[in-house]
C-alpha cells in the first residue's frame, strides 16, 4: 500500500493529474478531491486477477483501460500498451470487478439507534470498499434515494452507479416503524404502480405480506418494468417462485417453508432450531432449489449481517468504530456486549444456525442456482455500507466457496439478477471498467481484502482511503 500511495502522489504533480484533466466534469471540489486517476487510457500492470467469471486466478495479467471501457486483458508478456497510457505497476496486488451489492441500504440502524438516511457516508463507503453498484433493496427514504442516484448519474456526488428499490410494502401490522403496510390487492396495485412511476426499478415486500397482495404486486410491477424481491416470513420461497417474483433475499434465514408450525400467509418466527435440523439433502430443500432454478429466481446472501448477530463472532474492527458517529458507536458497543451476555440468551444466531446458512448457500449454488450478495447494514449496526460487503467474500470463503467463486457471487452473479451483466460484473474486453486494486493476495488471505487502494468506476480511479477517512464519525448521522 505505501508504494501505491507513493503512486498516487506522484500522479497529483503528473501530467494525468486532476489538475490537467479535470476529473468528471461536474463534480465539485469537495468531490473531486477523490478522484486519483482520470485519463483516457490506463493500464494495470503485473496484478492477480480474479476476473470474475468464476475463471481461476491469473497471475502477471495487464489490464487496459480506454474511455471508460476494459480494452484489452492478459498475460504481461503479450500487453501491447498505448504509448498515451497512464501506467500503473501493481506488482503485489490483486484486481477483482467492482462488487455488485444486492441489498446495500443507504440508510443505517440498529438496536438502540434509528434508522438514519446516510446520503454522504453511504455512498462514498460503498465505493471506497469496491462497491460499484448498488441495489438499495429497501428504504425508508426512497426520493431521498432517487436524488442521490440522480447526482451521482449526473455527476454532482461520487457513489456507486444505484438501482434504487422503492419503499418496504408489508402486510397488516407489518410497518415495523419504516414500512407501508398493504392490506388489499387494490392498495398494493396503487403503491406499486405510483413508485414505479416515480422511478424505482425494484419493488421489495417484507416479512407479513399475504399471497393475494403479493400477487398484486407482482402483476403491477412486471406490467411497469419493475422488479420483485423480498425478505420473506409469512410466504415460502416456493410460493414466492409460484407468485412470478424475481429474486428472494436473506438465503435460508428468511425462508420459513421448512417449519412444521408454519401456516399460510402467517409469519412463525424465525427459530434457530429449524435451522439446526434442516436436511439439506431432503427433498423439501430439492424442491425448493428446482423451482428457483427453474425459474431463474436468484436468491441475495447477507451473511455479513447474521454474523453480526452472533455473540463474540464478528471481528471488531477499528475502522468502523472510526467511521461511526460517537453516539452511534456507543448503542453499538452496548448492544453488542448485551448480546454476549446471559441477559440475551436464545437471541443471538447460534454457531449451528450460522453454519446451515452458509452451507444453504453452498447447496443452491451446487444445485445450479444464481446467489448474489449484499451488506444490509442494520442488525445491531456493527455491519457498515462497503465493510460488510468486503467480510462477506471472507465468509464465502469460511463457507467452501473457492475464491473465484466468491468473486463472481459478489460481482458477476448480482449484475446477471440486475439485468446489466452485458455491461459490467465481470473484468473482460468490452466490459465497463468497473474494478477494485486490492494491496495483497485475497486468495491466500482473504482478510486482505479490506486493502483496497484504487476503485475504478467507469475508468476512473477514486483514492480508497481518502474516501473512507472523508466520513470519520459520519455513520448514523448523514
Amino acid at each position: 500500500m505505501p508504494a501505491l500511495r507513493h503512486l498516487l502522489a506522484s500522479l497529483l504533480v503528473a501530467p494525468v493529474s486532476l489538475t490537467a484533466a479535470q476529473g468528471p466534469a461536474n463534480l465539485p471540489p469537495s468531490e473531486r478531491q477523490f478522484v486519483a486517476i482520470d485519463a483516457p487510457v490506463v493500464a494495470l500492470v503485473g496484478v492477480t486477477l480474479i476476473d470474475g467469471t468464476g475463471a481461476a486466478p491469473r497471475d502477471d495479467q495487464t489490464i487496459i483501460l480506454e474511455q471508460g471501457r476494459v480494452r484489452w486483458v492478459g498475460p504481461r508478456a503479450s500487453a501491447s500498451i498505448p504509448a498515451n497510457a497512464t501506467v500503473l505497476d501493481l506488482a503485489g496486488h490483486t484486481v477483482i470487478p467492482g462488487l455488485v451489492g444486492l441489498h446495500d441500504h443507504t440508510f443505517y440502524g440498529g438496536a438502540d439507534w434509528p434508522y438514519v438516511h446516510l446520503p454522504v457516508s453511504a455512498p462514498r463507503l460503498y465505493l471506497a470498499s469496491g462497491v460499484t453498484t448498488i441495489r438499495t433493496t429497501g428504504t425508508n427514504a426512497p426520493y431521498q434515494d432517487l436524488i442521490v442516484k440522480h447526482d451521482i448519474d449526473r455527476g454532482h456526488q461520487v457513489g456507486p452507479r444505484m438501482y434504487v428499490t422503492g419503499p418496504y410494502l408489508n402486510g397488516a401490522g407489518g410497518n415495523h416503524g419504516i414500512m407501508f403496510e398493504v392490506t388489499t390487492p387494490e392498495a398494493a396495485r396503487r403503491v406499486t404502480a405510483y413508485w414505479a412511476a416515480e422511478g424505482v426499478t425494484w419493488i421489495k415486500v417484507y416479512d407479513r405480506i399475504a399471497r393475494a397482495e403479493l400477487a398484486a404486486v407482482v402483476d403491477e410491477a412486471h406490467k411497469h418494468g419493475v422488479k420483485v424481491t423480498g425478505h420473506l416470513c409469512s410466504i415460502g420461497y416456493r410460493e414466492a417462485v409460484a407468485a412470478g417474483m424475481d429474486a428472494v433475499e436473506h438465503g435460508l434465514y428468511a425462508n420459513q417453508e421448512y417449519d412444521p408450525d408454519k401456516q399460510t400467509d402467517k409469519c412463525p418466527g424465525v427459530k434457530m432450531s429449524v435451522f439446526e435440523s434442516l436436511d439439506l439433502n431432503s427433498e423439501a430443500v430439492k424442491a425448493t432449489f428446482r423451482d428457483m432454478i427453474g425459474h431463474h429466481v436468484g436468491m441475495t446472501s447477507t451473511v455479513a449481517i447474521f454474523e453480526g448477530l452472533m455473540a463474540d463472532r464478528p471481528p471488531l474492527e477499528q475502522r468502523t468504530l472510526d467511521a461511526l458517529y460517537p453516539p452511534a458507536k456507543d448503542a453499538y458497543l452496548a448492544a453488542r456486549a448485551h448480546l454476549a451476555s446471559p441477559a440475551a440468551k436464545g437471541r443471538a444466531i447460534s454457531d449451528a444456525a450460522f453454519k446451515k446458512l452458509l452451507a444453504y448457500e453452498v447447496a443452491f449454488v451446487r444445485a445450479g442456482g444464481v446467489l448474489a450478495a449484499g451488506v444490509d447494514p442494520t442488525g445491531i449496526g456493527g455491519v457498515l455500507a462497503g465493510f460488510g460487503d468486503q467480510r462477506n467474500y471472507e465468509l464465502f470463503i469460511e463457507a467452501g466457496f473457492t475464491p473465484a467463486e466468491a468473486v463472481k457471487i459478489l460481482s458477476a452473479n448480482g449484475a446477471h439478477i440486475l439485468g446489466a451483466d452485458q455491461d459490467f460484473g465481470t473484468v473482460t474486453a468490452g466490459k465497463s471498467a468497473d474494478l477494485v486494486v486490492i494491496h495483497g493476495d485475497i486468495v491466500a488471505r482473504p482478510a486482505e481484502i479490506r486493502n483496497v487502494t484504487l476503485v475504478f468506476k467507469q475508468g476512473i480511479g477514486y483514492d480508497s482511503p481518502k474516501l473512507i477517512a472523508s466520513v470519520k464519525g459520519m455513520v448514523g448521522l448523514r
